[in-house]
């Protein structure tokens, strides 16, 4: 994180950026879905910052599902036999790019993986092309790996199979906070899922296509690609702050910011759940205070995730509709708010997020409605979304529905059941769910 100097202090950093998904609503994979979300993004260049040398961005990266046909492959040429798609984890891991501090962090991994049950399955060079990219980037870029991991044969359930993950990542990132001799041996792990996975940099969006080779190979599959182009104002870009984060991309700023990290540091010493149970003290403190607005977002989206809550209740606990003086609000959905209110309070500034878990995908509009977001839906089943129009060409007639998303509304996917939920429809289902009146 850079040092408060001067007249630059790290609670001034605000963003602004451009972001986009692209969504087979059946939950279809293909190639189609990558190639158009890198579209999106090579289309959204104007709204990603650059450097003082034009080839280093501000960052960019996709989100998208675990391609298992690539992963299948990958493994294949290492005579390395793949279980089925669920049934392991894949890493993203930024470690330090000289040898030495690089052979102890893995190590410092490697102590954590045996001590937790887990068996390196394949340590992999994510092949890349930095020939393009600028002074600045490539000066301070990591050394990109990939660490795909067997699950463990206790675990049975894909959701207890995340939740797991997320806790050795809490510990792994503990074991980092912990070690005395790491001496500036930084590591970042981008995400560590059975579902998801993410590439990500210091980039310019239109570089994040041709820096990843992977993005190139026709078995990379997915239903699912969420995009970012990142613009940071008065931020100081890394690749680590890149986006996206694990679970969403943001285009924005959270103005009430230090309010919501206070709350949440004053609840830990006092929080119980009884799906962390005794393993709660794992995942503390729920925050990285050397993350950004949306990295800071992001870390309690997923601890509220892993605890036990579906992901767009989770979103509707943080970022609320206006719902306080609203006169024609339904009373259960009224009193849903009232309940959450007592428990989180809103997380507001002008945001327009998306958001998915692997098997859904939703996009949130703040409660005034100050960031935008577009989305079209076409006769083939594919949903486009972007913070603003004309960011990837669709043929007039396959569109069916072309709309805007409305401040404080919710917009989901959920690719398992083939359903586009309408807003009404989600709230009214969370609202009765429990008597909250």
């Amino acid at each position: 994180m850079k040092e408060n100097l001067g007249l630059y202090h790290s609670s001034f950093e605000h963003d602004a950026c451009g972001i986009g998904a692209v969504v087979s609503i059946k939950g279809e994979k293909s190639n189609k879905v990558i190639n158009d979300a890198l579209d999106i993004l090579e289309n959204l260049k104007h709204r990603g910052g650059t450097g003082a040398d034009e080839n280093t961005g501000d960052g960019a990266g996709i989100l998208m599902q675990i391609p298992h046909s690539f992963f299948k492959k990958v493994c294949k040429k290492e005579n390395i036999v793949l279980p089925e798609s669920g049934q392991y984890a894949v890493g993203v891991l930024f470690l330090p790019i000289e040898e030495d501090k690089r052979k102890l962090a893995l190590d410092i991994i490697n102590k954590v993986l045996i001590y937790k049950g887990y068996k390196t399955l394949l340590l992999r060079d994510v092949p890349v092309d930095y020939s393009n990219l600028g002074k600045a980037a490539l000066g301070s870029m990591p050394k990109i790996i990939q660490i795909i991991l067997n699950k463990p044969e206790d675990i049975k359930e894909n959701k207890e199979f995340e939740r797991d993950l997320y806790i050795l990542r809490r510990n792994i990132e503990k074991a980092f906070n912990d070690e005395e001799k790491l001496n500036n041996c930084t590591t970042y792990i981008a995400s560590l899922s059975s579902k998801t996975i993410v590439y990500k940099g210091m980039l310019l969006s239109t570089q994040v296509r041709t820096f990843y080779n992977d993005l190139l190979d026709k078995d990379f599959k997915s239903a699912i690609a969420l995009v970012h182009s990142r613009y940071s104002t008065n931020t100081f870009p890394s690749w680590e702050r890149a986006h996206p984060n694990r679970l969403m991309v943001h285009n924005g700023e959270i103005n009430t910011l230090r309010g919501n990290v206070n709350k949440i540091y004053s609840r830990e010493g006092s929080i119980k759940s009884e799906v962390f149970k005794d393993r709660l003290q794992e995942v503390l403190p729920i925050i990285n205070k050397e993350g950004s607005d949306s990295a800071t977002f992001d870390n309690v989206l997923e601890f509220l995730y892993m605890g036990g809550r579906d992901i767009a209740r989770s979103i509707l606990m943080l970022i609320p509709e206006p719902w306080e003086k609203s006169k024609n609000i339904d009373e259960d959905k009224k009193a849903f708010y009232k309940y959450n209110s007592t428990i989180m309070e809103p997380w507001d500034g002008p945001a327009s997020i998306v958001f998915t878990d692997g098997d859904k995908v939703g996009a949130v509009l703040d409660r005034n409605g100050l960031r935008p977001s577009r989305y079209y839906v076409t006769d083939d089943g594919y949903l486009y979304l972007s913070s603003e129009t004309g960011a990837v060409y669709i043929d007039e007639e396959r569109v069916v529905r072309k709309e805007r998303l409305e401040p404080g509304k919710i917009l989901l996917v959920d690719t398992v059941k083939g359903e586009l939920i309408e807003d009404s429809e989600l709230k009214k289902q969370y609202s009765l769910e429990h008597p909250y009146k």
